[in-house]
């Protein structure tokens, strides 16, 4: 029987979330943004995390940042150690460091500035045996050789191929962070890529093309409660047979700009007790 982690969560309002720029193939600043329904539908979110018992910490926005909702790709968070974000692109560059003064105010002390381009958890996936870690867009395969060595975990890197798929976090999801369950896009990977996916999560939930369009692999789960966008029809079923609780949000605004649900949402994994 499956049952909720209660998680801890960092979270960015979207007080200057807008499509200001095209970095991403989902991008078009010719299709603006509804500023009041974008902060209706990532206020749900957060509601929805507080209803599941999990702790949403709120990271203040920065004027001129418009992705700096996109909290999960300002650092990674391990053991309670934590590994900053170097973007790729110089729009989110600032974004950066706002996220680390986060950390040191919060009483983080094992904080790392990182020498390599890393895009945080818009690349880097945790499960209990390894470090899921995408390349072939944003992040460089040099930061995966730095993040094995400060997390002292083993990183298995996978080759992204689709530019729509520019990130790991949205083409791979992990369900069970205790017993490396995963949900993917097969279509998003390399062939060398699918066949070490194949070989190390036999049982993986694959999806569509559908619901990957649907930014269904964009999706943040407790061990139990899947939540991920409600387009994303055709995954239900099949996480409701495996045992999880799909939790369907509307989080279309932010599609506009390449990101959903775990775009949203950094999880702050604490240091192991003892």
């Amino acid at each position: 029987m499956r049952t909720a982690t209660p998680r801890r969560y960092l979270m960015c309002p979207p007080a200057h979330f807008r499509v200001a720029y095209s970095i991403n193939p989902w991008m078009d600043p010719d299709k603006p943004v509804d500023p009041a329904l974008a902060l209706f539908q990532w206020e749900d979110l957060r509601d929805r995390y507080r209803s599941l018992g999990h702790t949403v910490e709120i990271l203040d926005p920065v004027a001129g940042l418009p992705d700096m909702v996109f909290a999960a790709n300002g650092a990674t968070v391990v053991d309670g150690r934590v590994l900053g974000a170097r973007f790729a692109n110089p729009e989110r560059a600032d974004e950066a460091p706002a996220h680390l003064a986060w950390f040191r105010a919060h009483g983080y002390t094992d904080v790392r500035e990182p020498e390599h381009v890393n895009e945080a958890e818009g690349d880097f996936a945790v499960t209990s045996s390894w470090l899921l870690a995408g390349q072939g867009f944003r992040s460089s395969p040099l930061a995966h050789d730095e993040a094995q060595e400060f997390f002292a975990r083993p990183v298995i890197s996978l080759e992204l191929t689709d530019p729509r798929y520019y990130h790991l976090d949205t083409a791979l999801a992990v369900l069970d962070d205790t017993a490396d369950e995963i949900m993917y896009y097969p279509g998003a990977f390399s062939p060398g890529s699918r066949a070490v996916l194949a070989r190390l999560f036999p049982g993986a939930l694959l999806a569509t093309a559908e619901d990957a369009a649907a930014f269904g692999l964009n999706a943040v789960s407790d061990g139990l409660n899947v939540v991920l966008p409600r387009e994303a029809t055709g995954l239900h079923e099949p996480l409701r047979e495996r045992g999880y609780v799909p939790v369907g949000v509307d989080l279309a605004e932010f599609h506009k700009a390449g990101g959903s649900v775990k775009c949203c949402t950094m999880e702050l994994r604490p240091a192991p007790a003892g």
